[in-house]
């Protein structure tokens, strides 16, 4: 039994659990040390020691036994907890004791128990999580003396440990990985068993060779592998170069047939394991500037306190008394802050989730909803974020010609004449005129082109019946209905399914041969001698084909034009066109051939095979031997595929750009394109100019551009990644500053770390909160440095989506997340925590007023339930309806996107709002104390009953007050917190006369107070909402 990987483990991006086995584990188990190269034995008995370290998945942060102190620890670390948690304590010294034990031990433990409880479901959670993963059985060929271990892994069973392929059951001796959890691309991977394993007659064979691997130290490059398998029991001994071909990394799931493979790394050696790191944590803006008033609240606490010891004179042990007031006033630091936020942050995700508009967004981060409400640069991805990542295939050019969509009637009749060998002359005319030679000549450039496209890519065709795939019954009569193409790249998809358009079908694929169907339904049959795929760093991808009927032997290729253009012979049109197709926002390929005689062919696979046996340096002497056939290639023509917009991307961005927020477009892609998705998608307005920066390779060029930059006013900045690099590494600071005025920027050609770094450098240079939006591997970075990150699942897979703080289906949802959701969240987390603190200090104002009163004596004015009940059942539920206030519907806060522009400022909650929340505190806790002191009538317990009821009607009515549109549950909460007041009434007899409430003197007293302490209030609401009244109200009026 092997654990094997989650079925969701976001490999490349960080934003989920950590998975990396315990670290006791990897040493019990191997022995710790840095990694090394591994020779994995099969059949040497005498290798017994070969060790694994321990496959299994522990995603738990605390063990039984370190769960309640790891906890406790953890929430103690902070200064505020620790603090109550001494406050706490206190009161079990004698001469610090001011009350029952219970009015400071039950709230501290309900905020505990609350976290506790929390951490505990999600620590069961990930314990059954990770119960399930590991107890995944898989079959296993052992034999007596076998040091190797061989699975057997079948079809839709995810691979459990990074392995070497051996054998599989299918008879194309190959078959597919899906590695959408690994790499977050959705297409299939092709992946090839060791040869001379494959060609064994049985799996049990494999028990019987001497043989072994030797393979790279583990690392985390899970797109490149080197290593050799040696069979020693043959003679010659035979050895075979080992690729990202011939691997099967843990966390793939095997698409086709069952594979035979040797494992060859486990736990903590896995490069998805080592892939996975964990992300910054993001701390919320909102969450920064409450703990930045939390402190002055603990400054005044202090003072406070000082000042009642100074009146006293330092009289007696003085020093008891700082203490006993310290922990009198503690109320001025709310206890209850943090899990009213918490709270409201859970609410602020579930409301998200349950938005109708916006189906399928997911909530991976609730900690930071209210970063959502003041975004101020948006940097978003271009392909599948934009674009809806499908390509559709727009031009053919070949130089002279072109062909669009409304001519490729005349590409398909020029193949069908190639291949039915009919004349298109006049029946009138006899003999080959030059019309027909001109006719002839030119199906035949576009016949090499198109048979070019249909040969030049990775794709294979699968054929599938009723979901399953069939290749016994489909495949034999290659049924078109049943065809479904694979491939790692849907450009590559694209241009396969235009061949087949124009009458070239692929209608089949294996390891080592292809075959095409003409118009005249015959079947070609070309041998694929060699395959060179697509790189990030090649940009190009390549093969060596030998037609069956001719015996000849073609080398083709396709790829970027910046590399193309110097593979190819010379030309006078290849720059000039690719131009143009890309300002058409066409993703532009370059397809050029040649033809080998068979010695020169025979001689480069001597050399090729050579290199890749090579375990130094093998990548590049491989890449040597390439080059050295990548010279004076024909150019046969252009293609250009245009990836189409996603819905309503365009009066998204309008909607945001109203908003405030500045839309910075970052993506891998050609400038010229990027320039024209920016265009097409109005991220760039019509009346704004564009500056595209030139390319500059050294300081003098960057200072240069700079300058001519810095005299332009109101233009969008359009830069490759090449001139990003010179420019931050010489003038970051004024690039910065000039590139922040800019209503728009356009990056191209960006690596995920340009990305990544753009991010961090906004941050740094305006402080101002970051939001990043991508759909695949290459933006996780992006979205990870992010102050929020969203990701978009798309057609690149889910990776990007895992990563990010939010994830939505498309990008037009965004609008409503930011101007909806993220205003609201932010402006009830305001709300809410202002008016937390303002409880806390009107009761603590009250405290201060009495011990003045009272010859500053530090004794308490509310004692046992009455102080816990204060903060809990009687104002607890209409303070926490805050959360579900609005200031104006959904349908406005969308179509007035400015109204997002003021919370940028900051102003719901910012030092002004702070101070005038305590002013209010001030003015009523003090009219509430005097108030009840002049109306008492003998007994000090009528000062208690008097004070601590118009406190609570207060709190209710300033709730009411505050509040913007009322909902059903707000008007519930009030009722509830009064009735269960009076309730509880009977049962406070220890603190509040009975007799004495039920009289009118009560009442009449209470409602003076309490509307003393409101009325003034409300006079004023009222005369800012008729004199100044905020835009919001302008709009709902």
């Amino acid at each position: 039994i092997l654990g094997l990987w989650p079925a969701q483990p976001k490999t490349l991006s960080s934003a989920g659990m950590s998975m990396r086995p315990k670290c006791c584990e990897w040493l019990r188990c191997c022995g710790g040390g840095e990694a090394r190269p591994r020779t994995v034995w099969l059949g040497h008995p005498e290798k017994r020691d070969q060790r694994y370290p321990r496959n299994v998945i522990n995603n738990q942060k605390y063990n039984f036994f370190t769960f309640l102190p790891g906890v406790l620890f953890n929430q103690f670390k902070y200064f505020f907890n620790l603090y109550f948690l001494l406050l706490a304590c206190s009161q079990f010294v004698p001469e610090m004791r001011l009350g029952a034990l219970y009015t400071y031990w039950v709230p501290l433990g309900f905020v505990l128990a609350v976290t506790v409880i929390r951490e505990a479901v999600e620590e069961i959670r990930c314990y059954v999580r990770d119960k399930e993963v590991n107890s995944q059985v898989y079959s296993r060929l052992t034999a007596r003396g076998q040091p190797s271990v061989f699975l057997f892994i079948t079809q839709n069973q995810r691979v459990p440990a990074d392995m070497i392929f051996l054998r599989t059951s299918e008879k194309n001796g190959s078959c597919f990985l899906r590695t959408d959890q690994l790499d977050g691309e959705t297409d299939w991977k092709l992946r090839l068993p060791v040869a001379c394993t494959q060609r064994l007659p049985t799996a049990a064979d494999l028990l019987q060779i001497r043989s072994y691997v030797y393979a790279e130290e583990p690392n985390i490059d899970i797109h490149n592998f080197v290593g050799t398998f040696t069979r020693e029991d043959s003679d010659p001994p035979i050895s075979e170069s080992l690729s990202i071909e011939n691997t099967l990394w843990a966390g793939t799931v095997v698409a086709s047939g069952t594979v035979v493979g040797v494992v060859l790394y486990t736990g903590r050696e896995l490069r998805s394991v080592m892939n996975t790191s964990n992300p910054r944590s993001k701390i919320g803006l909102f969450d920064l500037e409450v703990n930045c008033l939390t402190k002055i609240l603990f400054g005044a606490l202090v003072v406070v306190s000082l000042v009642m010891v100074a009146l006293q004179h330092f009289a007696g042990r003085w020093y008891l008394q700082i203490i006993r007031f310290l922990l009198l006033f503690s109320n001025i630091i709310p206890i209850s802050l943090r899990v009213n936020l918490d709270m409201g942050k859970i609410v602020y995700s579930w409301v998200i989730r349950r938005d109708s508009k916006i189906p399928g967004t997911v909530v991976r981060s609730s900690t930071i909803p209210e970063q959502l409400g003041r975004i101020s640069y948006l940097l978003t991805d271009k392909t599948g974020t934009l674009t809806q990542n499908e390509m559709i295939f727009k031009r053919l050019h070949l130089g002279t010609v072109a062909y669009g969509l409304d001519s490729m009637d005349e590409v398909q009749s020029h193949i069908f004449s190639i291949y039915t060998q009919q004349s298109q002359d006049p029946p009138a005319q006899k003999g080959p005129t030059l019309t027909t030679k001109v006719r002839r000549t030119m199906s035949s450039r576009v016949h090499e082109a198109v048979k070019a496209i249909a040969l030049c890519h990775n794709v294979t065709p699968v054929y599938e019946s009723n979901g399953v795939t069939d290749q016994a019954e489909a495949e034999k009569q290659y049924e078109d209905s049943c065809r479904v193409y694979q491939a790692s790249s849907p450009d590559e998809v694209a241009l396969v399914q235009w061949t087949e358009s124009v009458g070239l079908t692929l209608v089949g694929r294996d390891q080592s041969s292809m075959q095409l169907r003409t118009p005249g339904d015959q079947i070609l049959n070309f041998t694929i001698l060699q395959i060179f795929p697509f790189t990030y760093e090649s940009k190009r991808m390549g093969i060596i084909v030998r037609d069956e009927s001719t015996g000849e032997i073609t080398f083709y290729m396709k790829g970027a034009d910046v590399v193309m253009a110097g593979i190819v012979q010379y030309n006078d049109w290849l720059e000039e066109e690719c131009g143009n197709m890309a300002r058409e926002g066409l993703r532009v390929l370059v397809v050029a051939k040649k033809s080998l005689a068979e010695e020169q062919y025979q001689d480069f696979e001597a050399r090729y095979v050579q290199a890749k046996l090579s375990v130094h340096d093998r990548s590049l002497k491989v890449a040597t031997v390439i080059e050295s056939l990548e010279m004076e290639m024909e150019l046969l023509c252009l293609t250009g595929v245009e990836d189409q917009l996603q819905a309503d991307v365009r009066p998204t961005l309008e909607t945001l750009r109203n908003a405030g927020i500045k839309v910075w477009m970052l993506t891998g892609d050609k400038l010229e394109t990027a320039t024209c998705t920016a265009k097409n998608a109005h991220l760039v307005t019509r009346n704004q100019d564009i500056h595209v920066f030139r390319l500059v390779t050294n300081r003098g060029e960057a200072h240069l551009e700079l300058n001519a930059f810095r005299r332009k006013h109101d233009c969008a900045l359009v830069i490759s990644g090449d001139s990003l690099e010179v420019c931050l590494k010489y003038y970051e600071y004024e690039f910065m500053e000039l590139a922040c005025q800019c209503p728009a920027v356009v990056c191209c050609r960006c690596a995920p770390t340009q990305k990544a770094q753009i991010v961090r450098l906004l941050q740094e240079r305006t402080g101002k909160l970051t939001c990043a939006v991508g759909d695949g591997g290459n933006d996780v970075s992006m979205i990870q440095e992010s102050d929020c990150g969203v990701g978009v699942e798309g057609k690149e897979g889910k990776q990007a989506s895992l990563a990010a703080d939010f994830s939505i289906t498309q990008f037009k949802h965004l609008g409503r997340l930011l101007m909806v959701h993220g205003r609201n969240s932010y402006k009830r987390s305001a709300a809410l925590s202002q008016f937390v603190i303002h409880r806390s200090l009107c009761i603590s104002t009250m405290q201060a007023v009495f011990s003045s009163v009272f010859y500053f004596a530090s004794v308490p004015l509310y004692q046992g339930f009455l102080i816990i009940g204060y903060s809990t059942i009687y104002t607890m539920f209409p303070v926490f309806s805050l959360v579900l206030d609005k200031d104006v519907k959904s349908e406005v806060a969308m179509l007035y996107p400015e109204l997002y522009k003021d919370l940028l400022k900051g102003r719901p909650l910012s030092y002004k709002t702070f101070l005038i929340w305590v002013l209010i505190s001030i003015y009523q806790g003090s009219t509430i104390m005097y108030g009840a002191l002049l109306l008492f009538e003998s007994e000090f317990v009528h000062i208690v009953a008097i004070s601590f009821t118009s406190l609570i009607l207060t709190e209710l009515l300033m709730v009411a007050l505050t509040i913007q549109t009322w909902h059903w549950l707000m008007t519930v909460a009030e009722l509830l917190s009064l009735a269960c007041y009076i309730a509880s009434l009977v049962f406070l007899h220890e603190f509040i006369d009975v007799y004495f409430i039920a009289t009118l003197s009560f009442l009449w007293k209470v409602s003076v107070i309490t509307l003393v302490s409101c009325l003034p209030l409300y006079v004023l609401k009222y005369l800012r909402r008729r004199f100044s009244p905020p835009s919001y109200s302008k709009l709902t009026s």
